[in-house]
C-alpha cells in the first residue's frame, strides 16, 4: 500500500535540486526519486514540479511513496546443468551453473538454486527469510561451483555457525590478469557498497573486514591461474580484491577486465569457479570435502591461454 508524506523542506537541503532532496529525506536512488517526480507524485507546496527544480528551506513536500516491494518467491523448476554433488537426509551439494543466483532476490528474473532444488523433488529446509530457506551461503549468478543448502532445520543452524565462525573451507580458482606480485600474498581490506551506488562493490574505509589468501597455480603470458581461501565471505570479495590488486579476473568487466583478452579466450562472464569446499558434516561431524570440475567456457579459456607462447 502506498505512503502518504507531508514534511517541510529541512534548512540542510536548502538550494538542492529537487530530485537529490527526495533522495536524501527518503533513502531514495536519485533515478528512483525522478521517477516519483515526473509521475505527479510529488507537490511542493500543493503544486506540481520538475525534478530539477531547485527547493527552499520550509517549503512544503507532499510526496506518494511507493509500496516496498514484496519478498520473491521461488519458482519450482529443474535449473538445466546444476548437478547433484552430494546428498543426504540433512545437507544437498550442487554444482551451481553459469546464471543461476542462489535464490530470489527483487529484480532477478533468472533461475535460482532453491528453485531448481524444489522443482526436482528435493526438500530445504524452511528456516531463514521464505525467499532464500536453507541457504547458508552464496555465490554470484555468474560465479560456479559448489554450493551447500541445508535441508534439516539443525543442519541449517549448524551450516550458518560454521560459516559465519569461518570454519568452512571456501576454495577458488580464478584466472587473473597479468601476474601478481608478489605471486603469493593475502588481501585484507574492507569492503562495501560502491559509493557509485550502481551494484558494484569496493574497498572502501569503514566497510566490512574482509580477507582473501591468493597463491599462483600457473602463471601464463597474459593471466595467471590462482587458488583463492577465503576467510570471509563478502558479497563480490574475490572480484573486487583483485580488482584492487590491479589484477581483475578474466571477463570480469564490471570490475576492470580488458574485454579485448575476455573476447580472446571465449568469456562472457568473471573467470572464478568455487572448485571445493569442506566442512564439518552438521550431523555427523564428519569432516567432508567436495570438489567441482570446471565447467565448458572456463576450461576453454584456460586452454585457449596455455597455448598463447610468451
Amino acid at each position: 500500500m502506498a505512503e502518504q508524506r507531508s514534511l517541510p523542506v529541512p534548512d540542510g537541503l536548502e538550494g538542492e535540486r529537487l530530485d537529490a532532496a527526495l533522495s536524501r529525506l527518503f533513502g531514495l536512488s536519485r533515478t528512483r526519486a525522478a521517477e516519483l517526480i515526473v509521475d505527479g507524485d510529488v507537490l511542493v507546496d500543493g503544486s506540481p514540479a520538475a525534478k530539477s527544480d531547485r527547493v527552499h528551506a520550509g517549503a512544503w513536500l507532499d510526496v506518494t511513496l511507493p509500496p516496498p516491494p514484496s519478498a520473491p518467491t521461488p519458482v519450482a523448476e529443474p535449473v538445466p546443468g546444476m548437478t547433484i554433488v552430494y546428498e543426504d537426509d540433512d545437507i544437498v551439494v550442487v554444482n551451481k551453473p553459469i546464471g543461476v543466483a542462489a535464490h530470489p532476490t527483487t529484480g532477478w528474473t533468472g533461475p535460482t538454486v532453491i528453485g531448481g532444488l524444489l522443482g526436482t523433488g528435493h526438500r530445504v529446509a524452511t528456516s531463514g527469510a521464505a525467499e532464500r530457506q536453507g541457504i547458508v551461503h552464496r555465490l554470484d549468478a555468474n560465479t560456479t561451483g559448489a554450493m551447500v543448502v541445508a535441508k534439516s532445520e539443525h543442519a541449517y543452524s549448524r551450516l550458518k555457525r560454521a560459516f559465519k565462525e569461518r570454519t568452512v573451507d571456501k576454495r577458488y580458482h580464478t584466472l587473473v590478469q597479468g601476474h601478481p606480485d608478489p605471486l603469493r600474498g593475502t588481501v585484507d581490506a574492507p569492503i562495501d557498497r560502491h559509493p557509485a551506488g550502481d551494484g558494484r562493490f569496493a574497498v572502501v574505509a569503514g566497510g566490512k573486514d574482509s580477507v582473501t589468501h591468493y597463491d599462483t597455480i600457473e602463471a601464463f603470458r597474459a593471466a595467471s591461474l590462482l587458488d583463492i581461501k577465503l576467510e570471509t565471505g563478502r558479497t563480490h570479495q574475490i572480484r573486487v580484491h583483485m580488482s584492487a590488486l590491479r589484477h581483475p579476473c578474466v571477463g570480469d568487466m564490471m570490475y576492470g577486465a580488458d574485454p579485448t583478452l575476455a573476447a580472446r579466450l571465449g568469456v562472457s562472464r568473471q573467470w572464478l569457479h568455487a572448485v571445493s569446499l569442506a566442512f564439518e558434516h552438521p550431523v555427523t561431524g564428519e569432516w567432508m570435502t567436495f570438489t567441482t570440475d570446471y565447467p565448458d567456457d572456463l576450461a576453454h579459456a584456460l586452454k585457449v591461454v596455455g597455448e598463447e607462447s610468451w
